[in-house]
């Protein structure tokens, strides 16, 4: 049988990991000096960027929490 949550685990892990490497790019683009409109625009996605990157991790987490082992022996 195929397990959902070990599935669910992987997409919530790439979320995470795309969103970081998203936050990275931003960043690095901000620091290049492409002047204040740009600069602006980069700062509304940095922004985005990092809620996407909290909500990937609380996403993570709360899967998490349910495939814990502990969890799982108490059922």
């Amino acid at each position: 049988m195929f397990d959902f949550q070990n599935l669910e685990l992987a997409i919530a892990r790439q979320r995470v990991n795309r969103a970081e490497l998203a936050l990275e790019r931003a960043e690095e683009m901000l620091n290049e000096e492409c002047g204040v409109g740009i600069n602006l625009a980069l700062c509304c996605r940095i922004t985005s960027a990092r809620r996407r990157v909290l909500d990937a991790r609380a996403r993570l987490m709360k899967i998490d929490r349910t495939n814990h082992p502990l969890r799982a022996a108490a059922r």
